[in-house]
């Protein structure tokens, strides 16, 4: 190819004229007609190898790509494969790439159209058509990232919130949304809503959405079946799961950036009869960040609770059924025990919330990383607390109790119905008596109940036949547990307000029953042959107030129901 200097000379021969090389603005200008005679002829031969390979060929340079239709594609995704979304409507999309028959690319559009319900088409470009429309991605707002798949903004998840108030409203937003919205828009509404699952169900003649709000399920929406196949390739989509495995479970995960937190969502899709089910868990970080204080533990069992986890070495555990709020405990724990002069290390099964300044560990069954093979590893990591998720088995327990024998503090969960159940739990493994007396400092029994709105509180008259019982129940609470009871009893219920959404409930509190292992209940435990009704009796005699106990205080307070105290506790 010529460059500008033999131009001007050729220029010079056919008109005689003399050149003004020196001329800047000459050679720019020339050039520029250079660069625009090569990029057409680039332009063209790249328009013929489209009619070749039988592909519709577009020049991006003067076409108008709006925002929206950039944005389809995430900006790493469209560098990875050469792809450009130029057009979009709703229900196609146009899509350029420089390399068209490549074989991952075929199988990401089937993701786009599957995840976004879009019919799509494909055409050849240039690189420098990809380019100069590539840049424009540096203008749009920026987003944070999910940890797979596609994006989840904060900005779409605020909008919803901003529209929805009320289920009824989520039910009509649902009815106007566009396919592509429909996923945003639920998460939004369970943000709003504070649930802590999703439920999407594919039933026989419809698609049911439940959230799960204060640990009780409650239905929310139904979305028209025939939407089903693109709403759960979206969340697929998004959650990074194969889209073309329908008939084995699958779990993903991704993540949302909110304004002030970060909301983790961890996915599982299950085959039923009438289509796959999903279930999304919402694992928002403030739950991490709860204080010990914040447990809802009454301030004489507070203090004494907080001795125990204070001391230098011990166990500690808390037990209950699987929602029952273990986790949340044992992180307020670590939480209050978390200083820089401390080493804490988890072993968790799966780690859902990151504590700051706390190593954690998740164990993998699959590459043979047990709870008992995780635990022995920590304890060569010089902790001075350690946190085992869950103690399933007799090795595990062996090590966690040693661990606690040894100079190290141990916090973990048993499931076991109540505190008294713990030490027979622990013997029916296998567990040594003498080894287990001298290592439990205390065991925690406990429930979630669900607290009434503050905003549309009122107090109410409760049944006889529930008054009896309620008075049978404080008639119990051992004398020298310091607790006094009014005999002007009243009782508080939620009447339903825009603000809990008509539940009359607005979070959780905690209910618990604390069994503290003193000299006399270790002499007892080293007899070895002990029932979870001896191990009651030992408790109340030591002045424990039971879970029901608890809760009933609590109502007397004004800060949950009766209804919700023997729904859970009874």
């Amino acid at each position: 190819m010529l460059n500008i200097n033999d131009l001007l000379k050729q220029s010079q021969k056919a008109t005689n004229i003399k050149p003004n090389i020196s001329s800047s603005e000459d050679q720019e200008k020339l050039q520029k007609k250079l660069i625009d005679i090569e990029l057409k002829d680039k332009e063209e031969k790249i328009s013929a190898q489209a009619r070749q390979i039988g592909i519709s060929y577009i020049n991006l340079v003067d076409f108008p790509v709006s925002q929206e239709s950039l944005s389809l594609i995430p900006q790493e995704e469209s560098l990875k494969y050469k792809l450009i979304c130029f057009y979009r409507t709703e229900q196609t999309a146009k899509l350029a790439s420089v390399q068209p028959d490549n074989p991952s690319l075929a199988e990401y559009r089937e993701q786009i159209e599957g995840g976004y319900g879009l019919k799509t088409e494909l055409y050849l470009i240039s690189e420098h058509s990809f380019n100069f429309v590539y840049q424009r991605y540096a203008t749009l707002p920026k987003i944070s990232k999910a940890i797979k798949g596609v994006e989840i903004t904060a900005k779409d998840v605020e909008f919803f919130k901003s529209k929805i108030k009320t289920f009824k409203d989520l039910n009509q937003e649902i009815k106007n949304a566009k396919i592509t919205d429909l996923v945003n828009l639920i998460i939004a509404s369970s943000i709003q809503s504070r649930a802590s699952d999703i439920h999407i169900e594919a039933e026989e003649e419809e698609i049911k959405v439940r959230f799960r709000i204060d640990g009780v399920l409650i239905d929310v929406a139904e979305i028209n079946k025939k939407f089903w196949p693109q709403i759960i390739s979206r969340i697929k989509l998004i959650s990074g799961l194969k889209m073309n495995i329908v008939d084995r479970p699958q779990d993903g995960r991704f993540t949302i950036f909110l304004t002030e937190e970060k909301v983790d969502v961890r996915v599982s899709c299950l085959p039923t009869a009438y289509g796959e089910s999903v279930v999304m868990r919402l694992l928002r970080s403030s739950v991490a960040s709860l204080s010990f204080e914040q447990l809802g533990f009454r301030e004489e069992i507070n203090n004494k609770l907080k001795q125990q986890i204070e001391r230098p070495n011990g166990m500690v555990i808390t037990t209950g059924p699987t929602g029952s709020g273990k986790t949340t405990t044992l992180y307020a724990i670590l939480n209050r025990l978390n200083s820089p002069e401390t080493k804490i290390i988890t072993l968790e099964d799966p780690v859902e919330y990151h504590l700051k300044g706390i190593n954690q560990s998740q164990v993998d069954k699959s590459k043979d990383y047990t709870f008992a093979k995780g635990l022995r590893s920590i304890l060569r990591q010089d902790p001075d607390v350690v946190m085992v998720g869950e103690i399933r088995d007799l090795e595990t327990a062996e090590i966690a109790i040693q661990a606690a024998l040894t100079g190290h503090m141990v916090v973990s969960t048993l499931h076991t119905n109540d505190a008294a159940g713990a030490i027979p739990r622990f013997l029916s493994m296998g567990v040594k008596p003498y080894l287990l007396a001298p290592a439990i400092n205390a065991v925690i029994g406990q429930r979630l109940v669900r607290k009434i709105c503050p905003n549309c509180k009122q107090e109410i008259v409760i049944s006889p036949g529930d008054m009896e019982k309620v008075k049978k129940i404080l008639a119990e609470i051992p004398e020298n547990s310091g607790i006094k009871i009014n005999n002007d009893l009243k009782f508080y219920h939620g009447k339903g307000c825009e603000i809990c959404q008509g539940l009359g409930y607005k979070g959780r509190i905690g209910i618990y029953e604390v069994f503290i292992i003193d000299a006399s209940i270790e002499k007892i435990i080293l007899g070895g042959d002990l029932s979870e009704y001896k191990m009651r009796e030992l408790a109340q005699s030591q002045g424990m107030i039971n879970m029901v106990q608890d809760g009933i205080l609590k109502a007397l307070e004004g800060t949950t129901t009766i209804e919700e105290i023997f729904r859970v506790a009874e």
